[in-house]
C-alpha cells in the first residue's frame, strides 16, 4: 500500500509540473504590467538564468539555515523559475522525466562519470 500511495504522489507532482509549465506557456505573451510570466520573458534568457541562479542560492542557504517550510518555499520558487527558463529555451518537463528515468537505476558516480566523459 506505501508504494501505491508514493506512486500517487508522484504521479501528482508531475501533473501539478505539467499544468504549471502550461500555464507559463499560456502567459508568455501577457502584458508583463499584468504577468510576471510575461514580463521574464520580455526581459530575456539571461534574467530568466539568473533568477533560477538566484532562487539556487536561496534554496541552498535555506537547506541549511531555515526552517523546512522556508525550504520548500524556495524550492517552489526554484522549481518554477527553471520551468519558465525551460519554456524559454524549448525544453518540455517530459524531455527532464525522460532524462532522469535513463539515469534511474544507474549508480549516480557511473552516471557522473559516464556524463562528464560526454563533455
Amino acid at each position: 500500500a506505501h508504494a501505491q500511495c508514493r506512486h500517487r504522489n508522484e504521479t501528482r507532482m508531475t501533473e501539478i509540473i505539467e499544468e504549471l509549465y502550461k500555464i507559463i506557456l499560456s502567459r508568455r505573451n501577457d502584458d508583463p504590467d499584468k504577468s510576471y510570466v510575461a514580463k521574464l520573458f520580455k526581459k530575456g534568457t539571461k534574467k530568466m538564468a539568473q533568477k533560477v541562479g538566484e532562487e539556487g542560492v536561496e534554496v541552498a542557504i535555506a537547506g541549511v539555515s531555515e526552517k523546512k517550510k522556508a525550504l520548500i518555499e524556495e524550492s517552489t520558487d526554484l522549481i518554477f523559475h527553471l520551468l519558465v527558463l525551460m519554456a524559454d529555451r524549448g525544453v518540455d518537463p517530459s524531455d527532464i522525466e525522460k532524462e532522469i528515468r535513463l539515469r534511474m537505476g544507474t549508480s549516480g558516480l557511473v552516471e557522473k562519470k559516464v556524463r562528464n566523459k560526454k563533455l
